[in-house]
C-alpha cells in the first residue's frame, strides 16, 4: 500500500468512533432507567476507562502490528494457554452479543407491532432476525459488508434526532427527578451501571488493527484511539441526557424504543416512526456484520487449534454459520425474560464481563511485552479498571464467569494434546 492511500489520524478516529457507535446503544436508556439520570456519572467513569484501554491497544498495536485480533495480542504477550482463554471468551461473547442486538431490533419493531412486546412473540421475532442474519452470512461476506455499509450512516439518525429533541424540550425538573429512582448513592449506582454502559464502548480496540493502514502508526494510533473514544462518548452522553431530560423515568422503564419515543413526543409520531425504521435498519446491518465476525472468530480459533475443525480453518465451511445460528437460538430461549429490556440487560452484562476479562488479559500482555514506563502505566491502570468494572458492576456474574474460565481451563490439556498430535 502506498503512502498516499494510508489514513491520517482524523479519519481513523472517525472509523474508531463508528465501530463503537452501533446499534447496541439504542435500548441502553431502558436498561439504565433503574439507575436514573445519575448514569451520566457512569458514562464519565466508563469514558475514562475506555481512554485508558485505548492507550493499552495503542501500545499493543505499535508493539505487535502483525497481530490478528485480541487473542493474538494475548498469545504473543503471554502464551497459548491465555490466548485460548481469550479466544473462547471473545467467541462466546460474540454470539451472546448478537442476541442482544436482535433484542434491540425487536424492541424498535414493536413500535409498529406492539404484540412483539410479549415475551414469546418477541422471542420468535428474535429467532427470525438471527436466522435472517445467518442466511446473509451464508450467502457470502460481500452481501453482509454491503448491507452493513448501507446502514452505517442511517444508524446515526436516532441518536442525532434524540439530541436535537433534547435541546428542544429538555426539562431540568424531569432530569432531576429521575436522578436516582431507588435512592442509591453514586457509590452504589455508578458501579452497578458500568457493565451496561461499557457495552457501548466495546470496539475500543479498533485503532490497533488499523496500524498497518496509518501514515504514522507510532503517533496516529494513540491520537485516533483517544479522539474516537471522546467523540463516541460525546454522542452517548448527549443522547442519554436528552432521554432522561424529556421522558419521565417510569415511562422510560416501560419503553422498548426510547429514542423513537423521545422523537415522537417532541417532533410527532412520524418522527418517532422514522427513528424506529432507522434503528431497525442499523441493528440488522450490525447483526449481520457481527454474525459474520463471530463466525470468522470461530474460524480463526479453529485454525489455531482452539475449536474443532467444524468451524473451518483456511476457509469457512457451511456448518459454521449453522452451528452459530443454533447457539444464538439457544441463547434466545435461555435468556427469555418478561420484558425485552430485561433480556437485553442480562445479555449485555454477560457479554461485557467476558470481553472485559479479555481486555484484562490484553493489559497483562502489554505489561509483559514492554519496558516503556508510559505503556506499563497504561497496562496497570487498564487492568485495574477492567477487573473493577467486571467485578463491581455485576457481582452476580462473578462466580459464573469464574466457572466458565475454570471449565475451559480444564479442556486445555485436551486441546494442547490434539494440537501436539496434529503437529
Amino acid at each position: 500500500m502506498t503512502g498516499g492511500r494510508k489514513l491520517g489520524w482524523g479519519l481513523a478516529a472517525l472509523l474508531v468512533a463508528g465501530n463503537m457507535i452501533g446499534s447496541g446503544v439504542y435500548l441502553l436508556p431502558v436498561s439504565l432507567a433503574s439507575v436514573g439520570s445519575s448514569s451520566i456519572v457512569g458514562w464519565g467513569v466508563a469514558t475514562v476507562g475506555a481512554l485508558v484501554l485505548a492507550a493499552v491497544f495503542a501500545g499493543l498495536g505499535q508493539l505487535r502490528p502483525a497481530a490478528d485480533g485480541l487473542p493474538d495480542f494475548v498469545g504473543s504477550g503471554l502464551n497459548r494457554f491465555f490466548a485460548f482463554q481469550a479466544s473462547l471468551a471473545y467467541w462466546v461473547a460474540g454470539w451472546l452479543g448478537n442476541v442482544a442486538i436482535a433484542v434491540a431490533a425487536t424492541g424498535y419493531l414493536a413500535v409498529f407491532a406492539p404484540v412483539l412486546r410479549q415475551p414469546l412473540v418477541g422471542a420468535l421475532c428474535n429467532l427470525a432476525l438471527i436466522w435472517l442474519a445467518t442466511l446473509a452470512y451464508m450467502a457470502g461476506p460481500k452481501l453482509v459488508a454491503r448491507f452493513g455499509g448501507a446502514t452505517l450512516l442511517i444508524g446515526l439518525a436516532p441518536l442525532a434526532m434524540a439530541i436535537v429533541a433534547g435541546v428542544m424540550a429538555f426539562d431540568p425538573q424531569t432530569f432531576t427527578e429521575s436522578w436516582s429512582p431507588a435512592g442509591a448513592p453514586l457509590t452504589a449506582s455508578v458501579p452497578a451501571s458500568l457493565a451496561l454502559i461499557f457495552w457501548a464502548f466495546l470496539g475500543v480496540e479498533s485503532a490497533a488493527v488499523l496500524s498497518a493502514r496509518l501514515r504514522r502508526p507510532d503517533r496516529d494510533i494513540g491520537r485516533a484511539s483517544f479522539a474516537g473514544v471522546l467523540l463516541a462518548a460525546l454522542v452517548y452522553v448527549a443522547a442519554s441526557a436528552a432521554v432522561f431530560g424529556v421522558l419521565p423515568v417510569g415511562e422510560l422503564a416501560a419503553s422498548t424504543s426510547p429514542f423513537a419515543d423521545l422523537a415522537a413526543r417532541v417532533m410527532g409520531g412520524a418522527a418517532g416512526g422514522f427513528v424506529a425504521v432507522c434503528a431497525v435498519a442499523k441493528t440488522m446491518g450490525a447483526l449481520s456484520g457481527w454474525v459474520m465476525r463471530t463466525g470468522e472468530t470461530a474460524r480463526s480459533a479453529a485454525r489455531d487449534g482452539f475449536l474443532p475443525r467444524w468451524f473451518g480453518g483456511v476457509s469457512t465451511p457451511l456448518i459454521n454459520p449453522v452451528i452459530h445460528g443454533a447457539l444464538m437460538s439457544l441463547a434466545v430461549i435461555l435468556s427469555l425474560q418478561p420484558s425485552l429490556a430485561g433480556q437485553f440487560s442480562i445479555l449485555i452484562n454477560v457479554t461485557t464481563v467476558l470481553i472485559l476479562v479479555v481486555y484484562a488479559l490484553c493489559c497483562l500482555a502489554l505489561l509483559r511485552t514492554t519496558r516503556q514506563p508510559h505503556w506499563r502505566l497504561a497496562a496497570v491502570l487498564g487492568l485495574v479498571f477492567a477487573i473493577w468494572a467486571a467485578a463491581a458492576s455485576t457481582p452476580g456474574l462473578l462466580w459464573p464467569t469464574l466457572g466458565f474460565f475454570v471449565l475451559i481451563s480444564g479442556v486445555w490439556p485436551l486441546v494442547r494434546a490434539r494440537a501436539n498430535g496434529a503437529g
